[in-house]
């Protein structure tokens, strides 16, 4: 019996996907890649993961995980391997309010759990675009980040305990909900991160937070990114660091954002160079409830704030959201940022992460060179300001793998002399492989190749991504 037939014996045929069943899971979120996977297996408990892990490694088969499959680095292309499926094992086991975590397992679309925790006054504070589609699997295989890094950090920081699968079909049972924990290596920590290349997540305790009693939403226009940053520390020192997110969007992201959508609105009266969007969350009931007049303590502080910082010159605008469905609008126009970024081809994503106070070299040095390459490159961007995170596109004058690969190397080249990453939170994958063998320090590649090897030996979790060739 073939392999896929031996699949289908142990999950039924309905969960062992191949030919045109298969399609959905053929290519990446974007379209960029495509591939013929040798089929789309759906296991639906840790029992049959393990079971398919250890068929596939006597056999020596390639074994892709994928999760929404909402990556933009092409982490799930799988030409010829297994598609491992979570997407049945999406039951949420426990919400424990006492200890504010959640135990689920890896198929839990993100948005069910963000619904199902605020049913309890919760939230699970990972929040990006691809929301209502990743699954908490992939986000933890990514060590996905989002506009909420700023308060709480990426998810490995959200992240209690795990439960994977091995390679060779052996289950690591790491399910605690402890915050401390010092007995050895922080396994937990490697395997998050790891883009299913060292092993497969199917369960996780994660943290949870007290929902906001209320929100202070705005977008600002500053002089400078300076007075941006300095707006940021301000409101930090006064509101005890419950800045959630500080977003910016640069008038280009506006303009296009305008073009795209049609009942789209203007943030402002008038264009700005510089747009942030502010969001301050209430952390206690005396911040966030209403008072007789129906002013909101925190919202009231935040425009005090705010006035105090125009009359300064720092700020040269502000709206301030004054209902909810203000708010979500305000959202909708960031939100927007991938499928504004990915609507036109070819083109070259960069997430790269930069010290907060270099964001700005880098935009202007990064620009100054790009065009010495390609002068009619066209630069596309949106930054996770408060914490560094530039999603940097480039869309070049020609479709050339040489351009693109100089251009690339361009970008890398501005990052490194900033002392940044030109990884943040999109995963390395297969599209920003040659970056690794490019900028990762040679001796912690060689431990990263160790850690692969002995995890590993046969290379079949997620072959050809993360890590560049020996």
């Amino acid at each position: 019996m073939s392999i896929v037939e031996d699949l289908s014996e142990l999950l039924g045929a309905v969960n062992v996907l191949t030919g045109k069943d298969a399609a959905a899971y053929s290519h990446d979120w974007a379209s960029k890649y495509h591939w013929t996977p040798l089929a789309v297996v759906r296991p639906g408990s840790t029992e049959e993961v393990s079971r398919v892990l250890a068929m596939a490694n006597a056999n020596g088969t390639a074994v892709v995980p994928v999760a929404g499959n909402t990556g933009v680095s092409a982490g799930t292309y799988a030409e010829g391997a297994l598609m491992l499926s979570l997407d049945r094992m999406n039951q949420i086991e426990e919400i424990n309010p006492t200890a504010r975590t959640a135990r689920v397992q890896a198929g839990v679309i993100v948005e069910t759990l963000h619904q199902t925790v605020r049913d309890q006054g919760l939230v699970f504070p990972l929040l990006f675009g691809a929301q209502g589609s990743a699954q908490v699997g992939g986000a933890l295989a990514t060590n996905a980040g989002g506009s909420n890094v700023l308060r709480f950090g990426n998810v490995r920081a959200l992240c209690l305990g795990i439960e994977c699968v091995l390679a060779d079909g052996r289950v690591m049972d790491l399910m605690n909900a402890l915050h401390k924990d010092n007995s050895g290596y922080d396994l937990r920590d490697l395997i998050v991160g790891s883009e299913g290349t060292l092993a497969v997540i199917t369960r996780a305790v994660l943290k949870l937070v007290p929902a906001p009693s209320a929100y202070a939403t705005a977008m600002l226009a500053t002089p400078t990114l300076e007075d941006g940053l300095a707006v940021l520390h301000r409101i930090q020192a006064e509101t005890g660091n419950a800045v959630e997110a500080f977003e910016f969007l640069p008038e280009h992201y506006i303009a296009r954002h305008m073009e795209r959508f049609a009942d789209a609105r203007e943030p402002f009266d008038k264009r700005h160079e510089i747009n942030i969007l502010l969001e301050v969350a209430a952390t206690s009931d005396a911040q966030g409830q209403a008072d007789a007049t129906g002013a909101v303590p925190l919202v009231a502080q935040v425009e005090g704030f705010l006035a105090e910082l125009m009359e300064k010159g720092q700020i040269a605008d502000a709206v301030i959201a004054k209902s909810e469905t203000q708010r979500v609008e305000m959202w909708a126009r960031r939100d927007a940022a991938a499928e504004l970024a990915l609507a036109d081809k070819p083109n070259i994503g960069n997430d790269v992460a930069l010290p907060v106070d270099q964001v700005g070299a880098f935009l202007e040095d990064a620009g100054a060179r790009l065009v010495k390459v390609d002068p009619e490159v066209d630069i596309f961007w949106v930054c996770h300001l408060g914490d560094g995170n530039v999603h940097y596109t480039l869309r070049p004058s020609r479709d050339d793998a040489g351009l693109m690969d100089r251009l690339m190397e361009t970008v890398e080249d501005v990052v490194q002399d900033l002392g940044g990453s030109f990884s943040a939170e999109h995963g390395v994958g297969l599209t920003k492989r040659p970056s690794m063998a490019r900028r990762k320090d040679p001796v912690a590649l060689a431990v990263m190749q160790s850690i692969k090897a002995a995890l590993d030996p046969k290379g079949i979790l997620n072959p050809g991504k993360v890590l560049p060739d020996q």
